[in-house]
C-alpha cells in the first residue's frame, strides 16, 4: 500500500548528507543535458551512478534491515524449489554452471546451493553477477556462514562471460530495476515525462514530441487493440531487448528463468491503471515520489512480461513457460517439500506454513508474482509450469 512522502521517516544526517551528493550529480547532469532529463536516465543515476546510486552505495536494502524483502529472506522453501527445476535442466545438459544475476545477500545462492547438493548434482560453478562491492562482501559473508563447502566454487564477475555457458541464468526480482521512460497521453499525443532542476529542486515536466516514445507507445496500443486515454500516465522500459540480449548471448544450452512482480501487456496497460505501476521503497515503506531521496530509496516498476516475451522471441530463444509465482512453485514441488516437516514439532512446522502463505497466496506474493523461462538448445518440459502454464496470456 502507497504511502504519502509526509509520512516516511526522515534519513539520518549521514544518509541525508550521502543523497545531496547525489542531488549535485544529478543536477549536473540535467544541466549538461540542456535543462532536463529523461526519467529514465534520472532513474539510472539514482540506482546505479557509480559510488552514489542506492544498488552502489553501503546502506542495506535486503530484509529487515534494510528497505524490502524478497522472497529468499522470507523462505529457503523458494530456493529449494528453484533448485528442483534447476536440477532437471542440468541433468538434461549433462552438468553445467549457474549464473545468477545480482544475487542481493547470497541467501538465495545458498540454498540453492545447499538444496543441488542434497539433489545429488552441485554445479562445479555458481557464477554471481554483481557490480556493487558492498553486495559482493555481504554475499560473500552469507555463503562462508551458510555453505563454507561451496565458497570455492562461486565465482563474482563484473561483466558477462563469454559465450558458451550451458546451464541457468538466474534473475529474482531483477527486471524492476532496469531504469523505464515515463510518458503521459496529452491532446498532442504521448509525451515523454522528463526531470528537471526548479525552484524547489528535482520537478516533472512534459517533454516535447519524441519519435522513441511515439513509437513505443504506438507499439503498446496496436497490442491492445485500443488507444491509451488522454492523461494515461505509465511507463515502459526503453533498452528491454538491447538488455536482454546481452545478458542471454552468454547461454549456448540451457535456461533463462526470470521471476519478478509484474503483468502481461493487457493487465500491464489496462484502462483503469492509470497512473502506471512506478514505486519506491524506503525502509519497508512504499510510496509514488521517485524524485525524493534519490540514492536512499529503491525505484522499481512492475515488469510488462509481453515484453520480455517479445525480446527473448527477438534474441532467439524460445518462451518455456509462464506462470503466477505460486503456481511455479506448486509445479516445482512446494507442497511436497511442506509435507517434509514435522507436524510433531508444532513451532517449526507452522512457521513453515506461515512462510508457504507468505509465497503463495493472493494478495501475498503468490499472484502479484510471475515467472516466466526462456530456453535455448533445451528440450524439456520445465516441471515449474506443470501445474500451470499461462503463455496464453502473453
Amino acid at each position: 500500500m502507497s504511502v504519502t512522502p509526509l509520512s516516511l521517516p526522515t534519513p539520518d544526517p549521514v544518509a541525508a548528507a550521502h543523497s545531496a551528493r547525489l542531488l549535485d550529480h544529478i543536477r549536473a547532469d540535467i544541466v549538461a543535458h540542456g535543462g532536463a532529463i529523461s526519467f529514465a536516465r534520472f532513474m539510472e543515476l539514482a540506482l546505479y551512478a557509480p559510488g552514489l546510486g542506492y544498488y552502489q552505495a553501503g546502506a542495506r536494502k535486503f530484509g529487515t534491515e534494510g528497505d524490502f524483502v524478497t522472497a529468499p529472506e522470507l523462505s529457503p522453501l523458494f530456493g529449494r524449489c528453484l533448485a528442483r527445476q534447476c536440477r532437471d535442466i542440468l541433468d538434461a545438459l549433462g552438468g553445467g554452471t549457474l549464473l545468477e544475476l545480482g544475487a542481493g545477500t547470497g541467501v538465495m545462492a545458498a540454498d540453492l546451493l545447499r538444496e543441488l547438493q542434497s539433489l545429488g548434482v552441485a554445479p562445479m560453478c555458481y557464477a554471481i553477477l554483481e557490480l556493487s562491492g558492498e553486495l559482493r562482501q555481504r554475499q560473500r559473508q552469507t555463503l562462508a556462514e551458510r555453505v563454507p563447502e561451496f565458497l570455492d566454487r562461486v565465482v563474482w564477475l563484473d561483466r558477462l562471460p563469454e559465450p558458451g555457458l550451458r546451464g541457468v541464468i538466474l534473475g529474482n526480482e531483477v527486471l524492476d530495476a532496469l531504469p523505464v521512460e515515463r510518458f503521459r497521453i496529452t491532446p498532442a499525443g504521448p509525451r515523454r515525462l522528463e526531470v528537471v532542476w526548479g525552484e524547489t529542486g528535482l520537478a516533472w515536466r512534459e517533454g516535447p514530441d519524441d519519435p522513441a516514445v511515439t513509437a513505443a507507445v504506438a507499439r503498446i496500443e496496436a497490442d491492445l487493440a485500443e488507444s491509451l486515454p488522454e492523461g494515461y500516465t505509465s511507463e515502459y522500459v526503453p533498452h528491454l531487448d538491447a538488455w536482454l540480449q546481452a545478458v542471454t548471448e552468454p547461454l549456448a544450452a540451457g535456461a533463462v528463468l526470470l521471476i519478478d512482480y509484474g503483468y502481461p501487456r493487457r493487465a500491464y496497460y489496462h484502462p483503469e491503471r492509470v497512473t502506471g505501476t512506478l514505486l519506491c521503497h524506503y525502509r519497508h515503506r512504499a510510496h509514488d515520489d521517485p524524485l525524493r531521496w534519490p540514492s536512499l530509496q529503491d525505484i522499481t516498476a512492475n515488469v510488462d512480461f509481453t515484453a520480455v516475451a517479445t525480446a527473448a522471441l527477438a534474441a532467439g530463444l524460445t518462451v518455456a513457460g509462464y506462470s503466477h509465482q505460486n503456481h511455479f512453485l506448486f509445479g516445482c514441488g512446494l507442497m511436497e517439500l511442506l509435507a517434509e516437516a514435522n507436524p510433531d514439532d508444532p513451532v517449526s512446522y507452522l512457521e513453515q506454513v506461515r512462510q508457504v502463505k507468505l509465497l503463495t497466496l493472493p494478495g501475498e506474493m503468490g499472484d502479484r508474482f510471475q515467472a516466466i523461462a526462456l530456453t535455448r538448445a533445451l528440450d524439456l518440459p520445465l516441471r515449474g509450469f506443470a501445474f500451470r502454464d499461462e503463455r496464453g496470456r502473453l
